[in-house]
């Protein structure tokens, strides 16, 4: 049996948000617009899920998908962008690049089955974040606390460098998965450069009073940013700067257990 390019929405994959019926975009104007309608955060989780808004991307993930890595030759991949994953009321959202090749590409899920998840769900572990130390599959009973995950990008890119354009074309998923966790959400942990220059946007886009000049983004950097004015409580949100736990950065000691532990303890005190 041929490797199919994509799980089918509604076909029984654990977790997945759509259904056959679940509208689907093509452009980059039909996801403004299915962003923006979308009913509530379980609904928009499942139209991200179906997304074939940037021709490039969609080819790549399902050739991926369908080449596969000899290492998982005889797993169905999922193929298709990673919604959203974690609290529906999060106190820590956590925004990454994009999905790996054969990690979230594969499983279903962000940061799930790639060397980068292997030490973000060991550390969100340590510091109480995580109902587990590893996150493999879909249905392995992971479990996030208070936190919610999501990335800049839903497809998983070629040479996991997503162009400015796929970048703005995906800022309205993100933007509104913002908005709808904004009345929880105390810290918002950005992991990466890329990851950092697209949160600002989408926290405009939600609402969020945002300090200028745009201060520049290291680790451990700290901002403290005004919530939406649709937010009853006034306190400040702490948007937090986390080197990425790409496998070059823990490889070469630019990130340890400690330096992820340290940013994510810091998230957790402060929410």
């Amino acid at each position: 049996m041929a490797n199919a390019p994509f799980v089918p929405p509604g076909s029984g994959w654990p977790g997945d948000p759509a259904t056959p019926g679940t509208p689907v975009a093509h452009d980059a104007a039909e996801v403004i617009e299915l962003a923006a309608k979308s009913p509530g955060l379980d609904e928009l989780c499942a139209r991200q899920s179906v997304c074939r808004a940037c021709d490039r991307l969609v080819k790549w993930r399902e050739r991926v998908a369908v080449e596969r890595r000899r290492a998982f030759a005889d797993e169905e991949y999922w193929g298709r962008p990673i919604p959203g994953w974690g609290a529906a009321e999060p106190r820590v959202m956590i925004v990454g690049l994009a999905p790996a090749a054969h990690g979230g590409n594969r499983t279903g899920r962000i940061f799930t089955g790639d060397r980068s998840g292997d030490w973000l769900f060991a550390s969100l572990h340590r510091v109480g974040l995580a109902a587990l130390p590893t996150s493999v599959h879909a249905a392995d009973g992971q479990r996030l606390i208070d936190t919610r995950v999501a990335a800049a990008v839903r497809c998983a890119p070629p040479d996991n460098k997503p162009t400015p354009l796929e970048r703005t074309t995906c800022l309205p998923w993100l933007a509104r998965e913002v908005a709808e966790v904004a009345p929880s959400v105390r810290c918002v942990v950005c992991l990466g450069g890329f990851a950092w220059q697209a949160v600002w946007p989408a926290l405009r886009q939600a609402g969020y009073g945002l300090p200028r000049p745009r201060p520049k983004f290291g680790h451990g950097a700290e901002v403290e940013l005004a919530p939406p004015s649709s937010v009853p409580r006034r306190d400040p949100v702490l948007l937090l700067g986390c080197y990425h736990p790409s496998q070059q950065n823990t490889f070469t000691g630019r990130v340890t257990e400690e330096m992820l532990d340290a940013v994510l303890t810091r998230a957790r005190d402060y929410a």
